[in-house]
């Protein structure tokens, strides 16, 4: 049963690492095509 517990802990916290760098990924797509309409506009 602890082995259970220790894979299902391992995939929810791989899990969570990849949603993070997946928002903070969007999160710099979206700046950067802030910062391009920036510079079109000026």
């Amino acid at each position: 049963m602890t082995n259970v517990r220790v894979i299902l802990f391992t995939l929810l916290a791989s899990f969570l690492v990849a949603g993070c760098n997946t928002v903070k990924g969007a999160g710099r797509d979206i700046e950067s095509v802030g910062q391009a309409g920036s510079e079109v506009i000026h």
